[in-house]
């Protein structure tokens, strides 16, 4: 082949590779892309182009730097990578699977025995003509490097290139927001590296030891419950008890004992946001959080969820939704109402007089917001049914907004009307929001700026507060506060004596 035997430029090679690794690994990619999306408007035909372009180039842009920076070593990555995407596009293609993190550990964890009994003729092909025949041609090629100077040309000028489709297309981020896992599944050969990475970063978090905080004490015997709400996506500003001009607040508002304050959140998505809530300092380490400590410490302590994204949770009663909805009945059972079942119940079977119960709840996270309630809460109408929040008109967007928070002041007021009924229990629920909502101001939706970018509307979050005895703190109805004051008022209502507490970040008397 006179490819091998002349010399080419590592721009032009590098524009090749990309074009075969288009061809030959990118059906299932862009065959998801055209089911997905309307072929006949312009944001379809948007999506698809913004695409091609930007697989082509992108890869290109990598295959360059591989090239460049590892010279005879890029080679070799560049042809395992070839063999290796073979591999994986014949097994999207056989089994229509999604090479994500935890398929990636599925692959690292099969045996021997097990692969072998995925050997055929149809696979060998794949292998031989994808992947064993390029990889050949990338190792026999002799490229004809650049100067750096005009390695920094040509990567700046990618860099900016690729930056503008990607602004241009900004309308129909929140698509590939809500596409991101089988489209990273299925882009090759990124598929594989990244979610191999993301795979054993998830191990070594599973694995990271917490910073264990000094030992605790119970005061005394009184029993004490705290039910802590863990919102989402909740933005203070939609909620009628501050003020907003609809109500959505509808039985809060008349339920004597809420309390409600200004607060901000110290992270714009959930991860962050859910750990500042449990730890007793924000911090980048990871300190024992909240219920881990109580646990360990003599509380009895409950984690339900319908969400994900919190540390490392080592309590006993760790219950997620598909366990939550075994023994539940009723309609509101496929929503977050499930967090409620027989939760009074197993309050009430305790043995121990100090108990937590954690709430992790999904109501108010985008962009398929009515389909976050039941039928009968979609008070305000006409709402917007689209995950391209940007195709909805504002009202109907906020509507379906509106209709989560008048749902979770739904649950939170059953939530009160249960500890209520536990007579012999001194009970609070505190419900904050990981973080706030963006709905088309400045024309951003959802979440997950920058703190130091972020619009108001994506860290000013709800803190309100209901407790069966008059025990706030008259002063402290009139502060703003952070999440950083759950750890401590949590420890203080529960009479929990340790080293680490902070009496200027109670609420409580």
């Amino acid at each position: 082949m006179r490819l091998l035997r002349d010399n080419i430029k590592i721009v032009h090679f590098s524009l090749l590779l990309s074009c075969l690794n288009f061809l030959f690994f990118h059906f299932p990619f862009f065959k998801f892309i055209f089911n997905n999306v309307d072929c006949k408007n312009i944001s379809g035909i948007s999506i698809i182009v913004c695409f091609v372009i930007l697989m082509v180039v992108a890869n290109a842009f990598a295959f360059f730097l591989i090239f460049f920076l590892f010279r005879f070593v890029g080679k070799i990555f560049l042809a395992f990578f070839f063999i290796a995407s073979a591999i994986a596009v014949y097994f999207i293609n056989t089994y229509n699977i999604i090479i994500d993190a935890e398929m990636m550990g599925n692959v690292l964890n099969t045996k021997y025995s097990e692969a072998s009994g995925f050997f055929s003729i149809k696979l060998l092909l794949y292998i031989i003509l994808l992947g064993v025949i390029p990889a050949i041609i990338i190792m026999k090629t002799k490229i004809v490097y650049v100067t750096f100077k005009r390695f920094l040309v040509i990567v700046l000028t990618s860099l900016l290139f690729m930056l503008a489709v990607v602004f241009a297309n900004s309308p129909n981020w929140l698509w590939v927001d809500k596409n991101s896992k089988v489209l990273g599944g299925l882009a090759m050969p990124w598929s594989y590296t990244v979610n191999l990475s993301l795979f054993f970063v998830h191990k070594q978090q599973e694995n990271e030891k917490e910073i264990l905080l000094p030992d605790a004490t119970i005061k005394d015997n009184r029993k004490s419950v705290v039910v802590l709400v863990i919102g989402e996506s909740a933005r203070s500003e939609n909620f009628s008890l501050y003020g907003y001009s609809k109500n959505t607040n509808p039985l809060l508002s008349k339920t004597p004992g809420v309390f409600h304050f200004n607060a901000t959140s110290c992270a714009t998505y959930t991860t962050a946001g859910v750990k500042c809530i449990l730890e007793h300092k924000n911090t980048s380490d990871l300190y024992e959080i909240l219920p881990n400590y109580l646990y360990r410490n003599g509380v009895e302590v409950v984690w339900r969820t319908t969400n994900w994204g919190e540390p490392p949770v080592h309590i006993k009663n760790y219950q997620n939704k598909e366990t939550l909805m075994k023994d539940c009945k009723g309609d509101g059972c496929d929503y977050d109402e499930v967090l409620l079942n027989n939760l009074k119940e197993q309050i009430a079977a305790s043995t121990k007089n100090k108990v937590l119960i954690i709430l992790h709840t999904s109501t108010s996270h985008g962009p398929e917001y009515s389909k976050k309630y039941p039928p009968q809460f979609e008070t305000f109408k006409p709402v917007c049914n689209s995950v391209e929040l940007a195709k909805c008109s504002n009202t109907e967007l906020v509507n379906a907004y509106d209709n989560t928070i008048g749902y979770t002041d739904y649950i939170l007021y059953n939530l009160i009307e249960d500890l209520k009924q536990l007579k012999e229990y001194r009970s609070a629920m505190i419900f904050v929001s990981d973080h706030g909502e963006s709905l088309g101001e400045k024309n951003l939706y959802m979440h997950g700026l920058p703190l130091s970018l972020a619009p108001k509307q994506q860290y000013d979050i709800p803190f309100i507060v209901w407790t069966s005895d008059n025990s706030l703190k008259q002063t402290q109805t009139e502060n703003s506060l952070s999440q950083d004051y759950i750890f401590h008022s949590v420890l203080n209502f529960l009479s929990i004596q340790s080293p680490v507490y902070n009496e200027e970040l109670n609420i409580f008397k």
